[in-house]
């Protein structure tokens, strides 16, 4: 059994590799274009094994995805390519817009024209994924019920909107063609491997370094926040279970604010590697102006995928966030290679 997995060599979907290398008897394809976020080291360990083939790529290249799925005849596609981070999108919203939603819908075209080559009972197997964002839904008040399925999406910024482009596109190609997709929406993910623009490792790497760490406005825009392992885990569990073309939300029931998130990984980080003054990282946090049209909360109801597949997250946020700060301490070298002059120049850009 084959699998084809777009933009496996991100945060998300290198965990997702390594899981499912580490648990299924599957045959990995991974299709990445290796752009700032995508670090073939992410998979370092994984590059020689005999089910692992890599291949440097755009999801766009519709020729090049024509050839994979002609080649390797994968029984599933599971998309994690795309630009990611809501900052870069206010700067730059054309390129979500190309990979997020042209690149989705060629990805789209040439699977489905794939698909209808298939045997009847192939096609019966196969399945594409859409891994996509709680963002989709909007923002929520302090005493809204967490998103589910139902709610209808109401994006905020050119990320979220981007992503909900792509979700709709993934809808209608199952409603129109038959085309068998699921989705999954996920809330906050953190963990190894992830780029250091994201909150939780930029807070660890600086705090290191002896650097302020920047916090948005007041700080109480609350997340809800879910263990890389546990997300990849949920995605296997609808590929393998989810009934097609549904989506699936996917959170780690635990919501906090970016304050008290900042304030949890500076207590790790007393605990872990003191400094040496003896003083709590907490004296460098220093707020900073918020970001335009920032989301208030996000919180996300599993009922569905708890009920009907039977999953819930394994890491409590204090388990998972001490497990991530050790990750980064114990992997200096990997955190040397990613901050490019690019990476530094960012944080400058964005936090002075």
């Amino acid at each position: 059994m084959t699998i084809l997995v777009t933009g496996g060599s991100g945060f998300i979907g290198s965990n997702f590799i390594r899981n499912l290398l580490q648990s299924d008897d599957a045959s990995v394809v991974n299709l990445d274009k290796l752009t700032y976020a995508g670090n073939s080291e992410n998979l370092s360990g994984v590059d020689g094994s005999s089910g692992y083939t890599f291949i440097r790529g755009d999801i766009g290249d519709t020729d090049l995805i024509n050839d994979l799925l002609t080649t390797h005849k994968p029984r599933a596609i599971i998309n994690f390519a795309a630009e990611s981070h809501v900052d870069r999108s206010i700067v730059s919203p054309e390129d979500f817009i190309t990979t997020n939603v042209v690149g989705l819908f060629r990805l789209l075209n040439v699977s489905k024209d794939y698909w209808n080559t298939l045997t009847k009972q192939e096609k019966g197997a196969f399945r594409f994924l859409q891994v996509s964002t709680d963002e989709v839904y909007g923002s929520l008040d302090a005493k809204d019920p967490a998103f589910s399925e139902a709610n209808r999406f109401e994006p905020n910024s050119p990320y979220s909107a981007s992503k909900a482009s792509s979700d709709h596109l993934v809808r209608a190609y199952h409603h129109t063609y038959g085309f068998p997709t699921l989705t999954t929406n996920c809330s906050n993910n953190y963990g190894p491997y992830q780029f250091p623009e994201k909150l939780i490792p930029l807070i660890i790497l600086n705090a290191m370094d002896g650097k302020n760490l920047p916090v948005y406005g007041d700080g109480q825009q609350v997340r809800d926040w879910l263990y890389v392992t546990d997300h990849c885990e949920a995605i296997q569990s609808v590929l393998n279970s989810g009934a097609v073309g549904e989506t699936y939300n996917v959170g780690g029931e635990s919501e906090k604010t970016n304050l008290e998130v900042v304030r949890k990984v500076c207590e790790a980080l007393d605990e872990l590697r003191p400094s040496a003054s003896g003083e709590s990282y907490k004296h460098l946090i220093k707020h900073v102006t918020d970001r335009p049209g920032h989301d208030r909360r996000y919180a996300v109801d599993i009922t569905k995928i708890n009920k009907e597949l039977g999953w819930s997250p394994k890491k409590t946020f204090e388990s998972g966030i001490k497990e991530t700060v050790q990750w980064y301490l114990d992997n200096q070298g990997w955190i040397d290679r990613v901050r490019s002059g690019a990476y530094r120049e960012w944080v400058v850009k964005q936090y002075g």
